[in-house]
């Protein structure tokens, strides 16, 4: 029961960054390249997941990447962000 409640909790935490990143890649006109790359755990010990996605636009370029953990002892994780715009013509 533990692994299920683990694997619904990465599920969940994992859809929207899906969802949104579907979203990110189709709202782009013109100049458009990302890259995205995630993995998820759930085992005996914890479950986790993380993910490092770019996007270069018409509007400009950024850059996230994450991590999140959960085990026995709590929750931990990280975030780092950055983006710069720039102005057409």
């Amino acid at each position: 029961m533990r692994a299920v409640k683990r694997a619904l909790a990465v599920t969940a935490l994992a859809a929207p960054l899906v969802i949104g990143c579907a979203g990110l890649a189709s709202a782009q006109e013109g100049l458009d390249a990302n890259f995205g790359e995630g993995q998820f755990v759930a085992d005996q010990n914890g479950s986790g997941v993380a993910d490092a996605n770019s996007a270069v636009g018409a509007d400009g370029l950024q850059h996230t990447d994450f991590w999140i953990w959960s085990d026995d002892t709590g929750i931990s994780g990280a975030f780092a962000g950055s983006g710069a715009t720039w102005q057409n013509g």
